[in-house]
């Protein structure tokens, strides 16, 4: 699937604090913890917390949230396909981004191992 200017723009106008909850469902549902999911937030941006905190209660855009985001040095070993695009080869940087957050939490929620989400090579 083709990532288009107009879908990147709804990527980076959507706010962290709508799709959070989302993210925190998902990893319940399927029996991981709020902490893992935290630490996977916290392996891709360096965000602890209290900055994620800050983030939702500031409504902040997947725009601003990345921002400042110290992306993992192994965050480019995040590969494969999530909601139709084949990650690596989205153009745009912040959906690239927003995608790898996408993977992780989803990989996450299937069971796979914290050091293989973690890219622990």
């Amino acid at each position: 699937m083709k990532v288009t200017a107009e879908h990147n723009e709804r990527m980076a106008k959507l706010t962290f604090a709508s799709v959070y909850p989302h993210y925190v469902t998902k990893v319940e549902k399927k029996g991981r913890t709020i902490a893992e999911l935290h630490q996977v937030i916290e392996w891709l941006t360096g965000y602890d917390e209290l900055k994620l905190k800050f983030f939702i209660d500031e409504k902040a855009t997947f725009d601003k949230f990345f921002q400042d985001a110290t992306l993992h040095p192994n965050a480019h070993l995040i590969k494969g396909v999530i909601c139709g695009y084949r990650i690596e080869d989205i153009e745009n940087q912040l959906t690239q981004k927003v995608r790898y957050l996408d993977k992780l939490v989803d990989e996450l929620a299937k069971g796979r191992k914290m050091e293989k989400i973690l890219r622990v090579t």
